[in-house]
């Protein structure tokens, strides 16, 4: 293990892990990976829990204690998952406190059925945050247009929020500013705004495979040149838009008023392509006041060889540009990537809300208790 994770960290990346299990938190894994590995925050996803607990270890006995209540299949699931993230929260409650609540952060995301649904994303949001009472939870929110106004409302409420699902560049302006209208609205009530909090997920690895099977598709020269190539420009342009909302005199105010940075977030940093080097999405979005949520492969692969030289993402503005309209003058849309990944993405959390829904519910008709 070299010291790339340290590295990385003194660079101003936190980084949290991409991943949550029963196991994970009761084996002691969960301590020893922020002891050794320098991770400072937990996200979670519906695909995660899904995985973990059809997995089954170690939620046997809460799920026979479901059966035997007769707790609806819905009901049983949110308190499985909540009962992983309170645990893991509590677990990285001291990072929390370290860093006055920007790290030691737990994600765990509103039911994705409802991703379409402002008021109804609001109430879950409420409903999340008070089942998990941790003061170091974020709640996700998709990015979708009606995920917006519910970002919104709830940072208005003080509740923390991790804004998921980002994929493009308009998209994300509109999320910080959906952020600063919420913590306008919470300072209209009096709130203290410092210990409100927010993170705003850039996609990355997904932004490559659907470009990168339109670029396959022409097979010129050109598009074989720019393979591989839109992801980080787009991730590196987000941030330049996030520098320059931070400059603005909107959010100065703010940060006068006591208000915190929302930091991007380098999501889906797991190389999906074998050509590529396992820690890409990493070492080439190095730049301050970030987070990069790493499934425990890419962590391991940048602990073993990753190379950190530094800010790789302020400079890069100009190539950056230049990648995505080379890939435009081919006459591949952006526009249209980046709404077919959204799509894509509400649509796979969905599913995986579904099956997890499903293989809980038979696991709560298989420890039922017999009728007498």
């Amino acid at each position: 293990m070299t010291d790339a994770l340290k590295r990385l960290s003194d660079e101003g990346v936190a980084i949290w892990l991409d991943d949550l299990s029963r196991k994970r938190i009761t084996s002691g894994n969960l301590g020893e990976l922020m002891d050794e590995q320098h991770v400072v925050g937990v996200t979670t996803n519906p695909t995660i829990f899904q995985k973990a607990i059809s997995a089954g270890d170690g939620y046997q006995q809460q799920v026979s204690d479901l059966a035997a209540r007769r707790v609806s299949v819905e009901e049983a699931v949110r308190m499985i998952t909540t009962a992983d993230v309170r645990d893991a929260a509590d677990i990285l409650r001291p990072v929390h406190d370290a860093t006055g609540g920007k790290d030691g952060r737990v994600s765990i995301e509103v039911d994705p059925r409802l991703a379409h649904n402002t008021k109804a994303t609001v109430a879950e949001a409420r409903q999340l945050a008070w089942l998990v009472d941790r003061p170091n939870t974020f709640i996700k929110i998709p990015a979708t247009e009606a995920g917006l106004p519910a970002i919104t409302e709830t940072i208005g409420k003080g509740i923390s929020v991790n804004v998921t699902l980002i994929f493009s560049l308009e998209r994300y302006r509109a999320v910080m500013d959906a952020y600063m209208a919420g913590l306008e609205k919470a300072k209209g009530l009096g709130m203290d705004l410092s210990q409100i909090h927010s993170v705003a997920s850039f996609f990355v690895s997904r932004v490559d495979t659907e470009f990168d099977k339109r670029l396959a598709a022409l097979g010129t020269d050109e598009a074989k040149a720019l393979k591989s190539k839109a992801a980080i420009a787009n991730a590196r342009l987000a941030y330049q838009a996030y520098e320059e909302v931070v400059a603005s005199d909107r959010w100065q105010a703010l940060e006068k008023a006591g208000a915190n940075q929302q930091r991007p977030l380098w999501a889906s940093t797991g190389v999906k392509d074998p050509e590529l080097p396992d820690t890409l999405y990493v070492t080439e979005l190095v730049a301050p006041n970030t987070v990069n949520t790493m499934p425990e492969a890419t962590l391991q692969a940048v602990g073993d060889h990753g190379e950190i030289t530094g800010d790789a993402v302020r400079g890069t503005y100009g190539e950056a540009k230049a990648v995505l309209d080379s890939i435009a003058e081919l006459g591949i849309s952006y526009d249209d990537v980046v709404k077919v990944l959204e799509d894509e993405g509400v649509s796979k959390f969905e599913d995986s809300w579904n099956d997890l829904l499903k293989s809980t519910e038979a696991e709560l008709q298989r420890l039922a208790p017999k009728e007498a």
